[in-house]
């Protein structure tokens, strides 16, 4: 990661424990530097996510800020319905949203959606894009939500 990258990050994340005012024009910053819906500002959002839910609740002025930074960031609303469920927690979170999935889908749909997540966001794969230590630890809790999501599913479909 090019060290204006990392210092555009750190002042999205230093704005966000702050006030959210004036992260509009960081947030566009980063979105220039590595285009839109690119895996690191997944990583970002993720981080501004785990800021928000420091005190354990999401206020709803946090989502509208999460959602306008998802935005600006490039990433579609059923991009960001599904990392907004991976912060809500296993008893609040629909494991179809996290895995991005409809109800109807086939087992062999939901085993393919589950796969894919797993290989997209796995750790190692966080580490090879050079970003920060605390990135790899919220890669590490969006894997968990995502294997929390697939046994969800797989236990009330009955799936091995």
């Amino acid at each position: 990661m090019p060290h204006c990258a990392l210092r555009a990050v750190a002042k999205v994340f230093d704005l966000a424990r702050q006030d959210v005012a004036g992260y509009e024009g960081y947030a566009s910053q980063l979105s220039k530097l590595f285009g839109a819906g690119d895996p690191v500002l997944e990583d970002v959002l993720d981080g501004l996510f785990f800021i928000a839910m420091a005190d354990n609740y999401m206020h709803p002025q946090e989502i509208e800020y999460l959602q306008r930074v998802a935005e600006i960031f490039g990433f579609a609303p059923n991009d960001f319905a599904r990392i907004k469920e991976r912060h809500m927690g296993p008893d609040k979170a629909d494991p179809y949203v996290v895995l991005n999935v409809p109800r109807d889908a086939s087992d062999a749909d939901v085993k393919q959606a589950y796969r894919t997540l797993v290989k997209e966001n796995h750790p190692d794969r966080v580490i090879a894009r050079g970003v920060p230590e605390e990135f790899v630890q919220l890669a590490n809790e969006r894997l968990a939500a995502i294997n929390v999501a697939y046994d969800k599913i797989s236990a009330e479909r009955g799936l091995s």
